[in-house]
């Protein structure tokens, strides 16, 4: 089927030429390709047919098609023999460029004999020689055909290395990146390395460079200890190469840097990136290249004990790490044979051993904020098992139900892993329950384990579970005789109830009212619940000041506050005369917290002091880290940030002498991130902030974990690490849960458009472009959040300008203004319109002119709502900012005297500014561009120096000395044009 409408002259085949040129390498813009060549060849001139003809041809050769290519050059070939002068200067330059392309293609397939790849060397010879063209491109085939052989290289090396570059070399980036594999083929790293450096450093690039040269340099680079060199290259060389068939072997060499550093985990993410290139890579060299680097990975994860884990293979059928690794030991020894038998040496297999035989470089290597494990490679990988421990599990069955009974109505963080190994017990087809009357019937210890399993679905805010366990719970108590346990499961069901979210309602509103219920029928059920022991007593006095105190924090009331202190009052008395240290604890907790919902934070730290003291004193210890953690907080809203650090490291470095999973240590480590940027530590706040991310995901908190790294995410982004945020979010997109749609779609969003931005300051416009667009079409459909939309939106709008696709944006620029109106976003549309003007004016000036005036005139309207709504804008005023915009607009226009108008207004609205007044720089710009319009432009030096020198002279006096450097520079400028 055509995949576009079949061109009826010339001129629409040639713009059809040009769409296809702007696409990704691939199978449409092949298919494409070679419609257009059918289409072509009904027009009478030849001259359209051999455009179509190269485009086919780069199709073929980027697209990883080496069979084709050369067929589609001979076509070329002979229509040059046969009529030269359609050929004009650059359509010759093309073709005899392009010899070393049909080269490359050649070698490339291992049924092409050794004769045939000579001959074809000696046809690019007599061609150069006969059209009086250097032979330097010549000897650089022979070069790589030599270093393919594994033959004569040295001399093939000397003969071509030693010649002048001609305008057919490769281009300086390829050449580097041959000579740079030579001098690492002699065993010579740093003399490569130093080869390298201007493709590594971004200086020479083209399509293939920089990512082929990465690919090779990232084991050189690990033997000479440039580890941090390394890792920084493989996260932005991998992200040039991925999923392209037509650099398959740079992705093998990825998979298998992974694989050499300890990073075996990401390695596997990695392959099931890239699973489409096992189908779609054509070139057997390349795959071959890409299947070795496979079968390192998967030999690593076999080695390490892992060999039944899934891998991403060839399409049909799952995989596991060992059937994989055998399918492509397989298909990978046969390719080198065959290179091998068509060349007549061991080569390939030589080399092939080589990549396989390497021992890993480094134990480990941090690659990505998010680090992985191969334990964590499963489909569904466990929650891990409690690290800590300090009650030994009993052998005996009686002593462990007992001890998981006595652990729990003292809340010790052990009575989880005694219920988890009875959990076991219970469940096994041969189980016994032991006839003893001091550990009551069956049906008892079913309740047990189901009020323990709901507790654990509270904990991660599974409310509905959570109710529904409980009321099954306390039925079994009712049938073991058990009413106290039976009153406790009915109201924890209660508190659960009241949590669940009600659909259509307000929200808030709706959860006070549950929770008030909730807590009246609490008291109800204990006073109509005879003979409680004093532990399940204060528990239901707990769960009836939790009650209260969560009505608090959703209500904010201050009439709220009382009820709870009153409750909490009561628990404390009943916990201190039944020397219930846990739940006395518990209630100064509560009190603590009611103390800081209702903003009274230095009551808060008072109850916190004195409880520390206590615990420290009586116990119980596992209460510290959380009583410290919430002191932390604390001091955070009390604005000690150093305190709130003290007292947060203090409670992990406590936490770690409890079972992972009693402590809550990511809400410690985002505690701890929120301190460490107060302090100005950022990338110690990154650290905590992706620990805290593990741990939520470890605990099987999905959501909190994506959050919490998407603040990860946009931190590094922040930071200025591009490729580490890049990283980590690819690698949090390619989760099942967000590619099947699981997880919150405003979520991922957030996570895209994190991503976007990224590449947009990793300078990828074309990607982030995509990207945006994508997400304004998406957000444009969240009819409750439009405010988000008209901000991604107007994001939008402005690459499509910086693209120069000014009636796209200008689409993007009127979504955002629709959606605007409704949500209003003042500053992010006023920047957004204001930067389409600078755009549409710098980019085509004064033909673009109308057009920025027609932005600006929305970006005016923009600041009179900002006015009329009594908005502060952040930054600089709204108002400033457009007449600063209107001056610059005009001046690249050309209408300098409108320019000068507008930048003098500009000025009156600053205002000249003061010692400690942050606008300096800004009035400064000002001042500057004024001048330049004035005494540049407008040829009017004598007024541009009165207020340059004015200026310097009113920064001086105030001490804004950095300021006043850009205006002395004109002014001195304008002083030598007089």
């Amino acid at each position: 089927m055509p995949t576009a409408p079949h061109p009826q002259n010339t001129d629409e085949l040639f713009q059809a030429l040009q769409e296809n040129d702007q696409l990704p390498y691939g199978r449409t813009r092949t298919v494409t390709a070679e419609e257009l060549v059918d289409a072509a060849e009904q027009f009478a001139e030849p001259g359209p047919l051999a455009y179509a003809l190269f485009e086919l041809q780069e199709a073929y050769t980027y697209g990883s098609e080496p069979r084709k290519s050369p067929v589609v050059f001979a076509r070329l070939l002979n229509l040059f023999d046969e009529q030269p002068d359609v050929f004009d200067e650059r359509m010759r330059h093309m073709l005899f460029w392009r010899f070393k392309w049909v080269a490359n293609a050649l070698r490339a397939l291992p049924e092409v004999p050794l004769t045939g790849l000579r001959q074809w060397l000696t046809e690019m010879r007599d061609r150069y020689v006969k059209a009086d063209l250097d032979l330097q491109p010549y000897y650089g085939q022979a070069y790589q055909l030599a270093a393919h052989l594994g033959e004569d290289a040295v001399l093939a090396y000397e003969l071509w290395a030693g010649r002048t570059r001609t305008r057919l070399s490769d281009c300086e980036a390829c050449e580097v990146c041959e000579r740079a594999l030579y001098h690492l083929g002699t065993g010579d790293d740093e003399r490569a390395l130093r080869t390298w450096e201007p493709v590594l450093a971004g200086k020479d690039s083209c399509q293939e460079e920089p990512a082929r040269s990465v690919s090779y340099a990232l084991l050189p680079l690990l033997r000479t200890g440039r580890t941090d060199r390394a890792r920084e290259l493989h996260l932005a060389g991998y992200r040039a190469c991925r999923r392209n068939p037509s650099m398959a072997g740079e992705v093998g060499r990825h998979l298998e840097f992974c694989a050499l550093t300890g990073n075996e985990a990401r390695g596997l993410e990695l392959l099931a990136e890239n699973r489409n290139l096992f189908a779609e890579v054509e070139s057997p060299l390349d795959l071959l290249d890409f299947l070795t680097g496979v079968e390192v990975l998967l030999q690593r994860v076999e080695l390490l004990g892992h060999d039944s884990l899934p891998a991403a293979g060839y399409a049909g059928r799952t995989w596991t790490v060992a059937g994989l690794r055998a399918e492509v030991r397989g298909r990978a020894d046969d390719l080198a044979a065959r290179f091998d038998a068509r060349n007549g040496t061991t080569a390939h297999t030589d080399r092939r051993s080589a990549r396989l035989d390497r021992a890993p470089l480094l134990e480990t290597l941090e690659l990505t904020l998010r680090t992985r494990g191969l334990d964590d490679a499963g489909p569904a990988a466990p929650v891990a098992e409690p690290t800590a421990r300090t009650t030994a599990l009993p052998d005996s069955l009686p002593e462990l139900i007992l001890q998981a009974r006595t652990l729990d109505q003292q809340g010790h963080p052990d009575a989880h892993a005694s219920w988890a190994r009875l959990r076991t017990l219970v469940t096994a087809r041969d189980y016994a329950h032991p006839d003893d009357p001091a550990l009551g019937p069956l049906v008892q210890l079913r309740a047990d384990l189901l009020a323990e399993e709901a507790n654990r679905a509270g904990e991660k805010d599974e409310f509905a579970d959570a109710a529904a366990l409980h009321e099954e719970a306390a039925a079994l108590y009712d049938d073991a005789g058990e009413p106290g346990h039976a009153a406790l499961s009915r109201a924890c069901a209660l508190l659960a109830t009241a949590e669940m979210p009600e659909q259509g309602t307000d929200g808030a509103e709706a959860k006070t009212a549950a929770l008030t219920s909730a807590h009246a029928s609490m008291v109800r059920l204990h006073e109509e619940t005879p003979g409680l022991a004093p532990f399940q007593e204060a528990r239901l006095m707990r769960l009836r000041a939790t009650a209260l105190g969560l009505r608090l924090q959703t209500s904010r009331s201050d009439e709220h506050v009382a009820p709870v202190l009153a409750e909490t009052d009561v628990l404390h008395a009943f916990a201190t005369r039944h020397d219930l240290v846990g739940q006395l604890s518990g209630a100064v907790l509560l009190r603590a917290s009611t103390h800081a919902i209702s903003g009274d934070l230095p009551a808060a730290v008072t109850e916190i002091d004195a409880l520390l003291d206590r615990l420290k004193a009586h116990g119980p210890a596992w209460h510290l880290p959380r009583t410290l953690g919430l002191r932390g907080r604390l001091q955070l809203g009390l604005r000690d940030a150093q305190a709130a650090h003290t007292d947060l490291t203090e409670a992990l470095r406590l936490a770690a002498d409890w079972p992972a999973d009693a402590i809550d240590t990511a809400r410690l480590h985002s505690d701890l991130a929120e301190a460490c940027m107060h302090l100005g530590h950022p990338d110690e706040a990154l650290r905590h902030l992706t620990r805290s991310a593990e741990l939520e995901l470890r605990r099987g908190n999905r959501t909190d974990a994506f959050c919490a790294y998407s603040n990860a995410a946009q931190l590094s982004l922040d930071l200025g690490r591009v490729e580490d945020c890049i990283a980590l979010l690819d690698s949090l997109l390619a989760e099942r849960d967000v590619t099947t749609g699981e997880l919150d779609d405003r979520l991922i969003a957030q996570l895209r458009l994190t991503r976007a931005r990224a590449l947009h300051t990793g300078e990828d416009l074309k990607a982030a472009t995509a990207e945006f667009v994508t997400l304004a079409a998406e957000s444009a459909l969240w009819d409750d959040d439009p405010g988000s939309h008209a901000m991604i939106a107007a994001e939008t709008a402005v690459l499509l300008g910086e693209s120069g696709e000014f009636g796209r944006a200008r689409e993007a620029a009127d979504q955002a203004l629709a959606a605007h109106a409704r949500a209003p976003r003042y500053e992010q549309l006023s920047n957004c319109l204001r930067e389409l003007a600078r755009l549409q004016s710098h980019q085509r000036g004064p033909e673009g002119l109308a057009d920025a005036r027609a932005f600006l005139s929305d970006a005016g309207r923009v600041a009179d709502e900002a006015r009329a709504a009594e908005h502060e804008a952040h930054g600089r005023s709204l108002d400033t900012a457009l007449a600063y915009e209107h001056g610059r607009v005009n001046a690249y226009a050309g209408e300098y005297e409108e320019a000068l108008v507008a930048l003098e207004k500009a000025l009156a609205l600053l205002g000249d500014p003061g010692r400690d007044d942050d606008r300096a720089g800004e009035w400064a710009e000002c001042v500057r561009l004024a001048g330049a319009v004035e005494g540049l432009y407008l040829e009017r030096p004598a007024p541009a120096l009165n207020r340059l020198d004015a200026a310097v002279s009113h920064l001086t006096a105030l001490g804004h000395t950095e300021e006043t450097e850009s205006l002395i520079s004109l002014a001195a400028r304008l002083r030598d044009e007089e």
